[in-house]
């Protein structure tokens, strides 16, 4: 009688535990899915925050309440006025640099701070920053190209600098406004217009939206030619 007692209670033990099992708490990210079904995210984090997590997709962040149950978009300040969120894009840029293929860029310089820059050689903000950096003998630059849709010759300026022998020359006599008049050999060679799609879809990886963006030490992010903040970031 002891023995089907004793065997009873382990089958209910294991029936419990597999019942419990089945009954085991939704994830934040299954919340998440199954409020938003077009949610489109890379990675869900807790925040400082209690009760919200910020949502990460490439570069991109936007933060989510589970109760009740909303999703954020804006940046978060602390009461110091930091923007909490625009470091955190930082980091974002920061750790997707990491992984670019710098081999694919043009490198300008063997100085000890590294820039990673995104430029278009018709943006007038693009080349006041690089006036700035040419004259600095402190940095490394590794260019990438996004040419923006209203700039027409940018993607011939561009192709021709690839085509060059001398590809750092020709990115300067172009950000000079040395090809303005047109007066250049068109390159039409197609590992020219191949580079340049790769450098575009790099750009829109990196959620790049506007020009010149920089990411300097693989630190700090800047976006536009903001001359005081680059010497900053190149002093930090």
């Amino acid at each position: 009688m002891k023995k089907k007692i004793a065997v009873s209670i382990f089958f209910a033990l294991v029936f419990v535990s597999v019942i419990c099992g089945n009954l085991r708490a939704e994830t934040v990210e299954e919340t998440l899915t199954r409020e938003f079904p077009g949610a489109d995210f890379d990675a869900v984090k807790p925040t400082d925050i209690k009760g919200m997590y910020e949502i990460v997709k490439d570069t991109d962040i936007i933060y989510y309440v589970p109760v009740p149950g909303y999703l954020i978009v804006g940046d978060i300040y602390d009461k110091d006025g930091r923007n909490v969120t625009e470091e955190r894009k930082g980091e974002l840029f920061a750790a997707s640099a990491k992984t670019l293929p710098l081999d694919k860029a043009i490198k300008i310089g063997n100085g000890k701070n590294i820039i990673v820059e995104f430029t278009d050689p018709d943006c007038p903000h693009c080349r006041t920053a690089s006036a700035f950096l040419e004259k600095r003998k402190d940095v490394t630059r590794y260019i990438f190209f996004f040419p923006l849709p209203m700039h027409q010759d940018a993607e011939n300026k561009i192709k021709y600098i690839f085509c060059a022998t001398d590809r750092a020359k020709a990115y300067e006599d172009a950000m000079q406004g040395k090809f303005d008049d047109q007066k250049y050999e068109k390159c039409s060679k197609p590992e020219a217009a191949e580079l340049l799609e790769l450098h575009k879809q790099i750009g829109l990886k990196m959620r790049v939206r506007g020009t010149p963006f920089f990411i300097i030490n693989g630190k700090k992010s800047v976006v536009g030619a903001n001359i005081p903040e680059l010497e900053e970031a190149l002093k930090k």
